[in-house]
């Protein structure tokens, strides 16, 4: 089978994998659920090679990520639920009921701000259709909370609920009192690990995580980003003690963890912005 521009060569050739018996033994023991990891994983990708400027890569990720799309589809259609033409049907409809201005609207001067109302409004009407579609909710069952998608990556997530219990006063006013929650998740962790209960320790630490993404909000940074500068950050300092080592003809096998500590606390040096030079090198008395 050879590759091809059109997307029908892409479809033909999951099919080819989800075949019983011929096809890949590895593609055809996933589902839903299995997939589903690999999916967020292939996002995140897309969004490192956006970061990163590189199209060349960034031509690839989106590959992987539409190969996502299909695999999802192939699935589904193997349930007689839906097909892929049927995901392209959708978001066409989607995407051109939310632009009314541009497919039907005669009224093509709309400023930005009137679109983004046009669209709150056109998705708001959506979501309600798919809330009529399926089964009625208890009227106690419902929550404010319930409108926060289940399937967004745990940090976001945390964010969404936080920023839906604050819109009713349900929050702290200072971000110290968010400080002083965290040094007590902090606690309730030092708590737990003398009692050495796994499931305990997995439930405080995530307690000691929303806290913090708590944090994040209230000094108005968001969670995700911060954690990904802080991933570079290690790379960074990481790498510096590859090399510091490097230099003297050493692994990191051969290392000790003070040694290696102390190139990590280098590399933090380096990196601080220059001090101002003193008034007297500078020729002052």
């Amino acid at each position: 089978m050879t590759p091809s521009r059109d997307i029908s060569r892409l479809l033909e050739i999951m099919a080819a994998l989800r075949t019983p018996v011929t096809g890949c033994p590895w593609d055809l023991e996933q589902d839903f659920a299995t997939i589903a990891p690999y999916t967020i994983e292939e996002a995140y990708e897309v969004v490192d090679a956006i970061a990163r400027g590189d199209l060349d890569d960034l031509k690839d990720e989106l590959g992987d990520l539409l190969l996502q799309v299909v695999f999802h589809a192939r699935m589904a259609e193997e349930q007689n639920a839906f097909a892929f033409g049927d995901v392209v049907e959708a978001i066409s409809r989607k995407m051109i009921r939310r632009h009314p201005h541009v497919f039907a609207d005669a009224n093509g001067n709309l400023t930005p701000s009137h679109v983004k109302e046009a669209w709150d409004r056109i998705k708001a009407e959506e979501k309600a259709e798919r809330a009529a579609r399926r089964p009625q909710q208890p009227v106690e069952d419902k929550s404010l909370l319930s409108g926060v998608k289940a399937g967004q990556p745990a940090l976001t997530r945390a964010m969404e609920l936080q920023r839906k219990a604050s819109s009713v006063g349900f929050d702290w006013n200072d971000p110290r009192a968010v400080l002083h929650k965290i040094r007590e998740e902090a606690d309730e962790i030092e708590a737990a690990l003398d009692g050495g209960n796994a499931e305990e320790l997995a439930a405080e630490t995530g307690d000691l995580m929303f806290a913090l993404v708590n944090l994040a909000r209230h000094v108005g940074a968001d969670p995700e980003t911060a954690l990904r500068g802080t991933n570079a950050k290690f790379e960074r300092r990481f790498a510096y003690i590859e090399r510091a080592l490097a230099a003297k003809g050493r692994s990191l096998e051969e290392a000790s963890l003070v040694e290696m500590d102390g190139l990590w606390n280098e590399a933090k040096v380096a990196e601080r912005p220059a001090a101002t030079t003193p008034a007297k090198a500078r020729g002052h008395r």
